[in-house]
Formats: structure tokens, C-alpha cells, sequence
């Protein structure tokens, strides 16, 4: 199958996939790390991305990209088990709070943030959720040491960032869902590392659209 990029006049009505949504979201954070873009046109382009329901929608988005010289990816879905694995994530920016504290509370922390070099979650009969979908960072390695008392913490991680886990429990949990991931070469790397006291730190994968649920619920 051609590899051009721009789908044929007749497939612009075509709803576009999550997949094809997600390529085009990597040659924005690509443009952005080469300085073709800045943070502003990133995080508009990106909502532009996110809201386009058909091929049509998507094209223009990165049309100035293309004639810069930087291909646009194929429209044509590929299946789950033949999509490699890239990291084009921005790194830099602002660093985001470097603490997440639930004390008999709740803390969400999601979204386009910024990873600090450090950060320390701290749930005590609490619970914290991180997740790091569509998360920069501020350094190519960061930490996030967790401290769970009675208390839990969630650490959603993509699939295109490395991972290391490597933290304690003790009369509780510290579990990664999501071992066996291979090492992505100029990736940003993660580690999380902590201690669970009666508690649990879990670390999982992306959340699933309801639309790859039903797939493989079909398959």
C-alpha cells in the first residue's frame, strides 16, 4: 500500500480513528521539539487534532508541516500489533508542582502538565491519581516517589516512555500492571519508586477506549 500522506478527495469524509488521531499528535510534538512550532500553536493544533472526526479535518492541521518538509503519516490504519512504538514527547517547559498531597482527600493530576525532575505523592487514607498520557517533561529522566498509608496511588503510564519501578510494600502493595515494556531509544524514563505502608502504589497502562474494549471483545 503507497505510503502518501494526503488521503484521496474521496476519502475526506472518512472518520478518521483514534490511531490516525494519535499519529498526527506525534508529528505536532515532533514540530514542536524541532522549533516549528511553539507551546501555544502545540496545545491549539492538539485541541483541533483531538476534535476532528474525519481524515478531511486532519489535513490541514499539519499542511504548513508538510511543505516544511515533514511528512504527514498515512491515514490508513494500521492494526495494534504492527504499530511501532515512538516517542517524539516534548521535553522542557515549566515544571509543574513538584507535590501531590491527599490527606483523607482525593487528588487528580492529568492533562498537559509538566513532570518536575522530582515529584513526591503522598497519600495518607487518600488517594492520588497520575496520569501521564499526555504529560511533557521537564528533564529526559524524572522520579516520582509515591508514600501510601491506608491510602492508594494510580500511576497511568503511555506506551511510548520508559518506565522503571522499583519501590516497597510493606502490609500493602506496590505493583506494576504493566511489566515486559521494551526500552524506547530517546524516549523521557520514569522512574517511580516509594513505599506503601498498608496502602497501594499501582502503575497501568493507558486507559482503553471504549472503542478497542469492543474490538476485542469481538475478536
Amino acid at each position: 500500500m503507497s505510503d502518501e500522506l494526503v488521503p484521496a478527495a474521496d476519502q475526506s469524509h472518512m472518520r478518521a480513528s483514534d490511531a490516525d488521531r494519535e499519529r498526527i499528535a506525534q508529528v505536532l510534538h515532533k514540530a514542536t521539539a524541532e522549533g516549528r512550532l511553539d507551546i501555544h500553536e502545540l496545545d491549539e493544533r492538539l485541541g483541533a487534532v483531538y476534535a476532528a472526526k474525519t481524515y478531511g479535518e486532519l489535513v490541514p492541521i499539519t499542511a504548513d508541516l508538510v511543505l516544511s518538509g515533514m511528512p504527514q503519516p498515512t491515514m490508513v490504519p494500521m492494526s495494534p500489533q504492527h504499530q511501532p512504538v515512538v516517542s517524539d514527547r516534548v521535553v522542557g517547559g515549566e515544571p509543574g508542582s513538584a507535590v501531590s498531597v491527599a490527606f483523607w482527600s482525593g487528588v487528580n493530576r492529568k492533562g498537559q502538565w509538566v513532570v518536575p525532575r522530582m515529584h513526591n505523592a503522598v497519600a495518607v487514607m487518600g488517594g492520588i491519581e497520575i496520569d501521564l498520557t499526555h504529560a511533557r517533561f521537564a528533564e529526559q529522566e524524572v522520579t516520582i516517589s509515591c508514600f501510601a498509608f491506608w491510602g492508594g496511588v494510580e500511576i497511568r503510564v503511555p506506551d511510548d516512555i520508559n518506565v522503571n519501578v522499583d519501590g516497597f510494600g510493606f502490609m500493602g502493595a506496590f505493583e506494576d500492571h504493566a511489566p515486559g515494556r521494551r526500552h524506547i531509544p530517546g524516549a523521557p524514563t520514569v522512574r517511580i519508586t516509594g513505599l506503601a505502608i498498608m496502602g497501594a502504589v499501582e502503575v497501568k497502562g493507558p486507559k482503553k477506549k471504549k472503542s478497542s474494549i469492543l474490538r476485542e471483545l469481538l475478536e
